[in-house]
């Protein structure tokens, strides 16, 4: 567990929606870090949609289903109780940790399927009870768009998949000045490709060469990958786990090895 001196003061850049930052920022100022808020995705509620609704309607028809985020268990379920009660027969299944926690603060129950060491579409699919899935009616509830490698990997092994895309991500409008936060942060926490491809895209060009010396501590190897594609100079820090605790400890873990780096 984190000392309250940990961090030293450290700038840590907060990238999370504006609704989801605020737990890792409190995180971050108890070990005596400053947290620096710069959303770099917004996420909207795409309402009603009648191809959307048909699905929830007949959700006891699934067998399945796969929330791929926390903000697909918040909005999936409340699409799905304007159309009742929960099926009681239907399994569901997290990609992450995150996604596991809020179905348990949502339910009461945790899911039945969720990934225990790496957390994404592949961690997912290399669990025992997703290999037979044939003649399986599956649901995935997610974001607008995304990646397809979870959808096109089950029906090759046979299953029916049908998408509910209950909320969109948007690129928000920067909230202070690039210049500031650059100045500031030490370090960044990014918890989606998404969320890095628009942090480069809202850092002016001029502020491009300072952005790219920052350490990133990042929630998935693809998005390490991407960094490194991105020209960034450090090779980003994976976390263990998907959650704000694990990112903590990372930030921790790395902040601890630079101050004895600097003491040699």
């Amino acid at each position: 567990m984190a000392k309250r001196s940990d961090l030293h003061g450290l700038g840590v850049l907060v990238t999370r929606p504006v609704h989801q930052a605020g737990h890792l920022c409190d995180l971050i100022t108890a070990v005596g870090g400053r947290p620096i808020r710069f959303p770099t995705l917004a996420i909207r509620d795409l309402g009603t949609n009648p191809a959307v609704d048909a699905r929830l309607a007949r959700l006891g028809d699934y067998h399945l289903a796969i929330f791929i985020s926390p903000n697909a268990v918040h909005y999936g379920l409340a699409a799905i109780t304007r159309h009742g009660d929960l099926p009681a027969g239907i399994l569901l299944a997290t990609v992450g940790n995150g996604s596991a926690v809020a179905l348990q603060q949502a339910l009461g129950r945790p899911p039945d399927i969720v990934p225990q060491k790496s957390f994404d579409s592949e961690a997912l699919l290399a669990l025992p009870a997703l290999q037979e899935v044939a003649g399986r009616r599956i649901l995935i509830l997610r974001g607008e768009g995304g990646r397809e490698l979870l959808a096109e990997t089950l029906r090759r092994r046979g299953a029916t998949v049908e998408y509910a895309e209950v909320y969109r991500r948007e690129r928000p409008a920067p909230q202070g000045s690039p210049r500031d936060w650059l100045e500031k942060a030490d370090i960044i926490s990014i918890t989606s490709s998404e969320a890095l491809h628009n942090l480069v895209a809202m850092t002016p060009a001029p502020l491009q060469g300072r952005l790219l010396t920052l350490p990133l501590v990042v929630i998935s190897e693809r998005t390490a990958q991407l960094a490194w594609e991105l020209g960034f100079q450090q090779p980003a820090i994976v976390t263990r786990q998907a959650g704000d605790e694990a990112i903590l400890e990372a930030i921790s873990d790395w902040s601890q090895r630079q101050r004895m780096q600097q003491q040699q």
